[in-house]
C-alpha cells in the first residue's frame, strides 16, 4: 500500500507531518525521528550532516521537499543555521561568502529536485568550482553576483564580457568537450539564478554556439588575417598597445601571459632571443622572440628608469599580483580592435585575442609547410631522396631548421605587420 506523502516509516514509526511544522518544530522533529534513525546507521547527528541520498534511502524525502518548499531552506542551511553544525564544505578557492552561498544552494536544490547522486553534484561541484576560479583569475574579482545582481551598477555588456572572457581562458587550459560540460554547468547556474530572480542576466547567453556544439572543430575561433594584423598595429598608439599587437599576434601568446610578462623572462644577449616560462599550460618552455624584439625593448626602456618598477610590462599598482589582468588585456584588444576598424564578426566570430594567437599558429604552420614542399624539395630532388619530409626530419640539425624557420617566419611576420624588422 503506498504511504502517505507525510508518513515515511522510520524506526518503527510514522514520521511527523513536516509540512506543517514550522523552524523550531523541524528541529525537534530532525532531533526525534532523524537523529536516531542516523544514530542506528553509524553517524553522528551532533556532527555529520546527512546526504541528500541518505535522506531518500532512510524515508526522509519529505523533510527535504518541507525545507525547499515551505522553508526557501536547503539541508545544509538547515544544518548550519539551526542546528549549529560545523559543516565542512568544498574548498572553492574563493573568498566571497555570497558567492559561495549561491553556488552551495543551487547544488543542493538541483540534489533535491533531481534526485543527483553524490558522484553527479560532485561532478557539477568541479566545473563550478573551475569556472569560479578562472573567473576571479581573469577579472581580478571573486564576486560573481554582483555584476549580474538586479540592481547591479555594472553595465551588462561589462557583465557578459566579463563571463565570456573566463570561457576564452578556460579555451586554453581544457579539453573541447570539458568546456562543454562547464558550460552546461554554468549556464544552468546563472539560469537558476535568474528564474529566482537573484539576478537579472544570464552572461552565458550567446556562448553556446561557440562553446556547446557537437562538432568541436566548428566552433574554434578563426585565425585574424594578416590584414587584421596590419590594421591593429597600424592603430596602436603608444608602447603598451605595440606590444599587446605584437606578444599576441607576432609571439602567439595567451591572453593571461602577456598580462603577466616580466622583464626578467625576455632574453637578448644570445643567438636564441626568447621568452622564459617557469610554467605553462604544457610545462616549462620558451617562446623565441622571432619578430617584434624592438616593441620589448622600447617597453622596457620606458619602465627602467623609475625605481620603483616591479618589472612587470603592463605593471597594476591596484592588482595584489603587480600586473594586470587576462581580463584587462582582453578588453584593451577590444578597444583597439574598435580603433582599427576590424569588423564586427570574422568567419561568423567576434574578433577576440584567441584569434591573435591562431594567426601565428596558422603563420607558423604555413612557414613548416613551404619549407618542406619548396626548399627542403630541392635539395630532396638533388639528393634523389623520395621525400622532403625525410630531408627535414633526418639530414637538417635542429639549428639549421631553426635557422630556416625563423628566416621566413620573420618574412610572415613582417608582410602583417607591414613593417621592417
Amino acid at each position: 500500500m503506498p504511504k502517505s506523502p507525510d508518513s515515511d516509516p522510520v524506526a518503527g514509526q510514522d514520521s511527523p507531518a513536516w509540512t506543517l511544522l514550522d523552524r523550531d518544530g523541524l528541529v525537534d522533529a530532525y532531533r526525534d525521528v532523524v537523529a536516531p534513525a542516523m544514530r542506528a546507521d553509524d553517524l553522528d547527528p551532533g556532527t555529520e550532516q546527512p546526504t541528500y541520498e541518505w535522506l531518500n534511502d532512510n524515508g526522509f524525502r519529505r523533510f527535504i521537499y518541507t525545507l525547499q518548499e515551505h522553508h526557501d531552506t536547503t539541508v545544509t542551511e538547515f544544518c548550519k543555521q539551526d542546528l549549529g553544525l560545523e559543516v565542512q564544505g568544498y574548498d572553492w578557492g574563493i573568498d566571497h561568502a555570497d558567492t559561495i552561498d549561491a553556488l552551495e544552494r543551487y547544488l543542493d536544490r538541483q540534489q533535491q529536485r533531481k534526485s543527483w547522486s553524490e558522484s553527479t553534484i560532485d561532478a557539477h561541484r568541479s566545473r563550478l568550482g573551475r569556472y569560479v576560479r578562472t573567473y576571479a583569475t581573469v577579472n581580478d574579482t571573486d564576486d560573481l553576483l554582483s555584476p549580474v545582481a538586479r540592481e547591479s551598477t555594472v553595465a551588462a555588456h561589462e557583465a557578459v564580457d566579463a563571463c565570456w572572457a573566463t570561457f576564452d581562458e578556460l579555451d586554453q587550459e581544457v579539453a573541447r568537450e570539458t568546456l562543454r560540460r562547464i558550460y552546461i554547468t554554468v549556464s544552468d547556474w546563472y539560469t537558476t539564478l535568474v528564474s529566482r530572480r537573484e539576478a537579472a542576466l544570464n552572461p552565458t547567453d550567446g556562448l553556446d554556439y561557440n562553446w556547446s556544439g557537437d562538432d568541436a572543430g566548428t566552433t574554434s575561433n578563426p585565425p585574424l588575417g594578416p590584414e587584421h594584423v596590419e590594421s591593429l598595429f597600424e592603430a596602436a598608439r603608444d608602447t603598451r598597445e605595440k606590444l599587446l599587437v605584437v606578444a599576441l599576434c607576432g609571439w602567439g601568446l595567451r591572453s593571461g601571459e602577456v598580462a603577466a610578462l616580466h622583464a626578467d623572462q625576455i632574453v637578448l644577449d644570445d643567438d636564441a632571443p626568447r621568452i622564459e616560462f617557469e610554467s605553462r599550460k604544457n610545462g616549462p618552455g620558451s617562446v623565441a622572440l622571432i619578430y617584434g624584439q624592438a616593441a620589448v625593448v622600447e617597453r622596457i626602456a620606458q619602465f627602467e628608469p623609475d625605481p620603483d618598477w616591479s618589472g612587470y610590462l603592463f605593471p597594476s599598482p591596484r592588482s595584489s599580483s603587480g600586473h594586470r589582468t587576462g581580463g584587462t588585456i582582453r578588453n584593451w584588444f577590444d578597444d583597439l580592435a574598435e580603433r582599427a576598424a576590424l569588423p564586427e564578426t570574422i568567419d561568423g566570430h567576434r574578433p577576440v585575442p584567441q584569434m591573435a594567437r591562431r594567426f601565428w599558429y596558422d603563420r607558423y604552420s604555413s612557414t613548416v609547410e613551404e619549407l618542406v614542399e619548396h626548399q627542403i624539395q630541392e635539395i630532396a630532388e638533388e639528393q634523389g631522396s623520395a621525400s622532403a619530409t625525410v630531408v627535414w626530419d633526418d639530414y637538417l640539425s635542429e639549428d639549421r631548421r631553426r635557422e630556416l624557420r625563423r628566416e621566413f617566419m620573420q618574412e610572415k611576420l613582417a608582410d602583417a605587420f607591414a613593417v621592417q624588422r
